[in-house]
């Protein structure tokens, strides 16, 4: 049991699950955020405790991520769960019509393309595209360790320079789009998505409410930046069903953005 006190305002808060004491001694605004960040992370857990079972090769990947320096920023056991239940359930609309494809922009250390690949039939395929070498081959092994290597596909390089590759190649159309890269190019991703889709696909965009700061009008920050011209790109594309759901968790306040393409685009 975690409890929380509050030696200002005496509000003390027990979360099941948890088995840490923390206190804290702020202001009433300080402790209010504390308190829902403590309240988040443990909501987090008690969804994680009852849904998500991360096996040795998910968590192996995150040890490997540590250990290998890569930014913490992998999406969380929830999300990633969250992710290969839309997968799945795409891949029962669509197995008797065609073979699961699924594109990842953005691998980091492979954990979003473990829970991703999962989801595949067994003749299904996942391309991830990974700008640092480093992060691909870590990203790599992981997928190894995983099982999953004979149906992931890693492509080392500038998005925005694989992805018209792609398109020359005929690697589309995919069933299912994750993004998850630098932020500041999240709309032309989002075309590109668009150029290797077909009807029915569903494309997610990964850290696009990052706070709240998506309300800020003249923000200098080149991320919420990025993900502020795609929510205005997603607007106003003809032939896309989009919205935006807030997450609150372990990692904070955030989001993804959805868009499913119901007309050839």
């Amino acid at each position: 049991e975690k409890e929380i006190k509050y030696s200002n305002n005496k509000r003390r808060n027990s979360y099941p699950l948890c088995s840490e004491v923390v206190t804290f001694d702020l202001s009433l605004n300080e402790s209010r955020h504390i308190m829902d960040n403590s309240i988040f992370g443990a909501v987090d857990q008690f969804i994680n405790n009852l849904f998500v079972k991360e096996d040795d090769a998910l968590q192996q990947t995150k040890q490997a991520i540590i250990d290998g320096n890569i930014p913490l920023i992998s999406i969380s056991e929830n999300q990633g769960k969250f992710l290969h239940i839309l997968a799945k359930f795409l891949h029962i609309l669509a197995r008797l019509t065609h073979p699961k494809k699924i594109l990842e922009i953005g691998t980091l250390g492979g954990y979003s393309t473990i829970w991703l690949a999962r989801a595949l039939q067994k003749s299904g395929q996942l391309i991830s595209l990974e700008l640092d070498q480093h992060h691909a081959d870590v990203a790599l092994a992981n997928i190894a360790k995983a099982g999953l290597s004979n149906q992931v596909k890693i492509r080392v390089g500038n998005a925005l320079e694989e992805l018209p590759k792609m398109k020359k190649e005929d690697a589309g159309p995919f069933d299912f789009i994750f993004i998850d890269a630098d932020k500041e190019p999240y709309a032309e991703y989002f075309e590109w998505a668009l150029q290797l889709s077909r009807p029915g696909t569903l494309i997610v965009a990964d850290n696009v409410v990052r706070e709240g700061k998506i309300l800020e009008e003249n923000s200098t920050d080149t991320n919420v930046v990025g993900v502020q011209r795609l929510m205005q790109r997603m607007a106003v594309t003809p032939g896309i069903t989009a919205t935006v759901f807030q997450t609150i968790g372990g990692k904070g306040h955030d989001g993804m953005a959805l868009a499913i393409v119901n007309e050839a685009v």
